[in-house]
């Protein structure tokens, strides 16, 4: 009976991540709904041309509720939504999924939710203005939120053990990953899934997943594979993926003076470490944080034609995010932090990440302010 009263609150409790102090207004019969909110005022300080520059500030709020149907069902659903208030200010659903708990036969739900991918790639997203690259993107499949997902997960394999963990996930026409070279997948169906284990009573955990998408000729798979370590106060992390797209025919598209072809394969490679530690304070916890990223984008060749020749150029292979990051989070108390996060960016004007991390290019010969170090401030509340 306890191991099944586990088994249903675990994924209760994931119902509810993200809200460190939610606030309970119903608890009766069975009926549980708590409601979570942040509001996040941040800037980043940069070179102006730079994306991401300037504000960064907004707002979430968000409702998880659980119904108990028998001693072994639980009905769950969750609701989330950010409101970002600076340049962009742009509004986005960020969950919304309901499902049910079978206790030791695991948990099925649907709706906008996170990749399966996105438990392993967050080992890493852990600081406290940047990172994420790997967790939040649209060249990895099934890693950041995604809409129509149908999520089957068990935490404590069928209750045998709590130290193993994993989930199979399948997108209907939902999966909204992205290659770098244009290919779109607005409307693709695609599949995966992810295993854990806690490695007995170590503070390490272990992880791994993949997922793929298929549409017309073209495959696009990725793989994630992360180890975490996490006490009271020291955490570490480390992940790595590869993101591949294949094709079955080489793809061309024309310009004015010449026609490009790009041959099949095209391959994301990234890894990300991170080491925090926390310090309790007379009032409040200190956490300095240090991470370093890491990804490249690689293309096996590309060559142009024209009317009077043809030639080839070599694979290209150039970092699309590369930098060292040193930043801390104080927390006040449970409901208010301020962090601070200085990016120092490592890449070079000729990378190809200079040119994405680029709104506007700078002065006569085109700068690429994407190359310059960032400065995050800002203050949180929550509830």
């Amino acid at each position: 009976m306890k191991r099944n009263l586990l088994a249903i609150a675990i994924p209760a409790l994931l119902v509810a991540a993200g809200a460190n102090a939610s606030i309970e207004v119903w608890n009766k019969d069975g009926n549980k709904v708590d409601f979570y909110g942040r509001v996040k005022a941040a800037n980043n300080i940069t070179d102006r041309g730079q994306k991401d520059e300037g504000d960064d500030t907004s707002a979430r709020l968000g409702m998880s509720g659980q119904t108990q149907i028998t001693d072994s069902l639980v009905g769950y659903g969750r609701w989330e939504y950010e409101a970002n208030a600076g340049k962009n200010s742009s509004n986005e659903v960020r969950y919304a999924f309901a499902g049910l708990n079978f206790g030791d036969l695991g948990s099925f739900d649907y709706g906008r939710n996170d990749g399966v991918l996105k438990a392993i790639t967050a080992y890493t997203d852990v600081l406290p203005q940047f990172g994420g690259e790997a967790a939040n993107n649209a060249w990895n499949v099934l890693s950041s939120r995604t809409k129509a997902v149908a999520t089957y997960r068990n935490n404590n394999f069928f209750g045998l053990t709590d130290d193993i963990s994993f989930a199979l996930q399948y997108a209907d026409n939902g999966d909204n990953s992205t290659t770098v070279d244009g290919i779109k997948g607005n409307s693709r169906e695609a599949y995966g899934a992810n295993v854990q284990w806690r490695i007995f009573d170590t503070g390490l955990t272990a992880g791994a997943g993949y997922a793929q998408s298929t549409q017309s000729d073209t495959r696009h798979n990725t793989w994630a594979a992360g180890l975490k370590y996490e006490n009271y106060d020291l955490y570490l992390a480390a992940n790595y993926f590869q993101s591949k797209v294949k094709r079955a025919n080489t793809v061309k598209w024309s310009t004015p003076h010449y026609d490009v072809y790009r041959d099949r394969d095209v391959k994301i490679r990234g890894f990300e470490l991170v080491a925090q530690y926390g310090i309790d304070l007379e009032v409040g916890r200190l956490t300095p944080s240090l991470a370093y990223v890491q990804h490249k984008y690689k293309v096996d060749s590309l060559h142009f034609s024209d009317a009077n020749y043809r030639y080839y150029a070599a694979g290209e292979n150039s970092p699309i995010a590369k930098y060292v990051s040193l930043g801390a989070t104080y927390d006040l108390n449970k409901n208010f932090s301020t962090i601070i996060e200085y990016k120092f960016n490592l890449l070079d004007h000729k990378d190809l990440g200079a040119d994405w991390n680029t709104e506007t290019p700078r002065g006569k010969h085109g700068n690429k302010p994407g190359t310059k170090d960032v400065l995050g401030v800002g203050l949180i509340y929550q509830f």
